[in-house]
């Protein structure tokens, strides 16, 4: 594969993100899209409210016209372009819902669950005309498992939801999920070019320029943030290169961070129910660093530090495959 390619489409999807965010971030402000901070938040946080959201849609366009351009189109192509696409619109209407109409939550559970629902469940559809592999390997080995499409699709339907969400709790500081993001689409880049899939390299150094990019202006202080439009549609990127290079339980390393984060708030809610107490300060994870006494700095630097060391060993362990 050619190695050139895939640092044009970083270096092209960089550049479309530098030059989108500073015409899209007076655009939110005007329109004010500002970002509502929760009351139970860290307190630090406060003065956060109203910088402009959904700045997702820089990542989402800078990557899809470099997606676009660079691409071979066959059916990983529609896979990577659905899941990516599609949960990045499902982000968009709960932003959306959440600034115009000021509701907090924006979607209810119910209508974020069937947007995630119906765009994997298309993701299933067009694997199975693929004839895409059942079978899944254990990271580090050569030995595989294949229960057959009754078990795998399921898995991966709920794979696709436990991704994108867990992506989700991690964006909660500045820059913390840009960065994490960036470092683990670089090693499905790798993954992926290993793997001789045009299109998921290609998806995936598209997303590395576009969350780098993005980054420049998300960097701490936020000059904007990205939303759930940005971390849905990182989250559906990222599922979508695992299962087209069948590297899906290699996410649990490679996306060590993001697994982390969305554990620290299952067991946090499940030992508040049972127990009446909390396991940290605050969940996700990041906070109980925070409010610890760890600068928002100081937190985003670790978690970086931690998903690059996550990333070196999920590539070492994939050479094992």
């Amino acid at each position: 594969m050619d190695f050139g390619l895939i640092l044009l489409t970083i270096g092209v999807s960089f550049i479309l993100a530098v030059i989108l965010a500073p015409l899209l971030i007076p655009l939110l402000r005007r329109l004010k899209f500002g970002q509502q901070i929760r009351g139970e938040g860290p307190q630090s946080h406060q003065k956060k409210a109203g910088t402009p959201t959904m700045g997702g849609i820089v990542i989402i366009l800078a990557f899809a016209l470099a997606f676009l351009k660079f691409s071979v189109v066959n059916t990983d192509f529609y896979v990577l372009l659905v899941a990516t696409l599609g949960f990045g619109l499902v982000g968009f209407l709960d932003d959306y819902i959440k600034i115009v109409f000021k509701r907090s939550l924006g979607l209810t559970p119910r209508q974020k669950l069937f947007g995630q629902l119906l765009f994997a469940g298309i993701v299933c559809v067009l694997l199975i005309s693929e004839g895409h592999s059942t079978a899944l390997g254990i990271p580090g080995t050569k030995v595989s498992f294949d229960w057959g499409g009754w078990f795998y699709y399921p898995f991966i339907i709920l794979m696709m939801l436990a991704i994108s969400n867990a992506v989700n709790f991690t964006d909660g500081l500045d820059g913390l999920l840009s960065g994490v993001s960036a470092i683990a689409f670089g090693a499905y880049a790798v993954i992926a070019m290993q793997a001789t899939s045009i299109p998921a390299a290609v998806c995936a150094a598209a997303m590395i320029g576009a969350v780098l990019g993005f980054l420049v202006f998300n960097a701490h202080p936020a000059k904007v943030f990205m939303g759930d439009t940005g971390s849905l549609g990182i989250g559906g990127a990222i599922a979508a290169i695992a299962i087209i290079t069948k590297s899906e339980l290699l996410f649990l390393v490679i996306g060590g961070v993001f697994v982390i984060e969305m554990l620290s708030v299952v067991l946090q809610v499940i030992s508040f129910k049972t127990r009446g107490k909390r396991i940290f300060k605050m969940s996700p994870i990041h906070h109980h660093f925070e409010l610890s006494g760890w600068s928002e700095w100081r937190v985003v630097v670790t978690f970086w530090a931690v998903g690059l060391l996550l990333a070196g060993i999920g590539l070492y362990l994939n050479k094992g495959l």
